[in-house]
Formats: structure tokens, C-alpha cells, sequence
């Protein structure tokens, strides 16, 4: 039992960002009369340990009811991104570099097995820093994305 719970609770949790941080939702449909929680979409912070002067925002829908206060419900994977400075870019020399990325962001959307995953590619060519969201369910051979790139100044 106390490994479920052990499992519950880091699957809950978003991974590797240095801070991450629920800036707020938005209710979309109540659920059973409003005696659960709504349908929402939640816009979370999160900072890119190994980028300084960047963070990037991420709305996701979330599942309402019981389920969803239970933390047993699958969330939809629908969610989008954006990525600014906040101050001077500086990728540090630990980045990953090369075409595989590196995660530095994950949020459990379901209790088994299904997450939305952040990757970072540095773009040295063009001088920037690229974010690749995606969902770990295939949805018709294909998982749904957003991207959004930072430029290095």
C-alpha cells in the first residue's frame, strides 16, 4: 500500500523543473451540481534548470468530479505553450545538446502511464532555445505538440 502511495504521489508531481508554479485555471463546466471540482484549465510556470532567464507557461486541461479530486482521472491531452525571457538567456555548458533534447518538464495526466513531457533543444545555429511540449499518449500514430522558441541574446 505504501508503495502506491509512494507511486500516487510522484506521478503527481511535476519533475525536474527547478520551481514550478500554478499561476491559475479557469472553470470550463461544473461537475455534479458543483459539489466536485470543475472542469478546468490550469496554467503552470515552470524554469528550465539548465537555462537561465527563461520560463515557460503551459495550460492544461484538467478532469473535474470525482475522479479528478481523486486523482484517478485521465486528463485530456490538450494543452499548449509559451516560452519568454525574464531576463538575459544563458544556456549553461551541463545543457544537453543534439537532436534528442533533454526533458525538463513532466506532469502525470493520468494515472497510468500517460504524461505531457517538455523537452529543450538549443538551437545553436539560430541562436535559441526551442521547447517541445507533447503528450506521451499516441492520439492516431501521432501525439499532440506545441513548440515555442526563445532567442539567445
Amino acid at each position: 500500500m505504501h508503495r502506491l502511495l509512494a507511486c500516487l504521489l510522484l506521478l503527481a508531481t511535476p519533475a525536474l523543473a527547478e520551481e514550478t508554479k500554478e499561476i491559475g485555471h479557469v472553470n470550463t463546466a461544473i461537475t455534479n451540481l458543483g459539489l466536485t471540482r470543475s472542469h478546468r484549465v490550469v496554467v503552470e510556470r515552470f524554469t528550465d534548470p539548465e537555462v537561465r532567464g527563461v520560463s515557460c507557461y503551459i495550460s492544461q486541461a484538467r478532469t473535474g468530479g470525482l475522479s479528478g479530486m481523486l486523482g484517478v482521472a485521465e486528463d485530456p491531452a490538450r494543452f499548449a505553450l509559451n516560452c519568454t525571457a525574464t531576463g538575459t538567456v544563458e544556456v549553461q555548458p551541463g545543457a544537453r545538446r543534439g537532436d534528442r533534447g533533454e526533458v525538463v518538464f513532466e506532469s502525470s495526466t493520468s494515472l497510468f502511464f500517460k504524461e505531457t513531457r517538455v523537452h529543450r533543444f538549443v538551437d545553436e545555429e539560430r541562436n535559441a532555445v526551442v521547447y517541445l511540449a507533447w503528450s506521451t499518449r499516441l492520439i492516431d500514430g501521432s501525439p499532440y505538440n506545441a513548440v515555442s522558441a526563445v532567442p539567445i541574446r
